[in-house]
C-alpha cells in the first residue's frame, strides 16, 4: 500500500474540510493570498487506526493499539506566481488496548497533495508516536510544515489541489475500518 493510493476519488469526496490561514513564517508582510487556500483533510477510510494482537480483525479483547485522527488544520501562503507554501497540524487520540505489550506505539501515518480530480502529485509517510505513561489513552499533535505545491503561473489557486492525511494501514485494517465497525479509543475499558 505504500506504492499505491486506492480508490483515489471515493477518498476526495470523503474529506472532512478544514479552514486556512495565512500562518507561515516565511512571509510575515500583510499581502493577502493570491486565492483560497486547498483543502485540507483526513480520508475517512484511513482517519482510524485499530491493530489486533495477532494482526488480523479479531475481537475486541485482542486489541493491542488503537488511534484516531480528531482534527486537521491546514495554513498556507502564496503570492503572484510563487509555490503555494502549506504547513498542516494532525490532532491525533491514541488508545492502548489489554493485548498491548509496550507504553509506547509508532502510528504510520501519511500526507499527500493530490489535485482536485483526485491525481496524487506528492505522498510522503511519518510516524507519530503515542506514549501511554499516564494511562491508557493519549493525545498527540503533529506539525507538517515544508509542504510546498508548484503553480505554472499566478492564475492557480489553491483551490485545484487537496492536502489529505490518513494513517498508513493493512489490508486489514482497512477492511476493517470499511466494514462499520466502532472501537473505543481506551479498549480495556468495560
Amino acid at each position: 500500500m505504500r506504492k499505491t493510493f486506492p480508490l483515489v476519488l471515493a477518498l476526495v469526496a470523503a474529506l472532512v474540510l478544514t479552514g486556512c490561514g495565512t500562518r507561515l513564517a516565511r512571509q510575515l508582510d500583510n499581502t493577502p493570498n493570491a486565492g483560497a487556500c486547498p483543502v485540507g483533510g483526513s480520508v475517512y477510510d484511513a482517519a482510524r487506526y485499530v491493530k489486533f494482537a495477532d494482526g488480523t480483525a479479531g475481537n475486541y479483547s485482542d486489541i493491542a493499539y488503537t488511534g484516531e485522527i480528531t482534527d486537521v488544520r491546514l495554513y498556507c501562503r502564496y503570492f503572484k506566481d510563487e509555490p503555494l507554501e502549506a504547513e498542516i497540524e494532525i490532532d491525533f487520540a491514541f488508545g492502548k488496548g489489554p493485548r498491548a505489550t509496550a507504553d509506547a506505539h509508532d502510528y504510520p501515518y501519511f500526507v499527500a497533495v493530490t489535485r482536485r480530480n483526485g491525481k496524487v502529485l506528492a505522498k510522503e509517510y511519518f510516524n507519530a508516536q503515542g506514549e501511554f505513561r499516564r494511562g491508557n489513552v493519549a493525545a498527540k499533535t503533529e506539525l507538517v510544515n515544508k509542504i510546498t505545491i508548484p503553480r505554472a503561473d499566478e492564475s492557480i489557486s489553491g483551490v485545484n489541489f487537496e492536502i489529505i492525511v490518513g494513517f498508513e494501514l493493512s489490508p486489514e485494517q482497512l477492511e476493517f475500518n470499511r466494514s462499520g465497525q466502532r472501537f473505543r479509543l481506551d479498549a480495556t475499558a468495560g
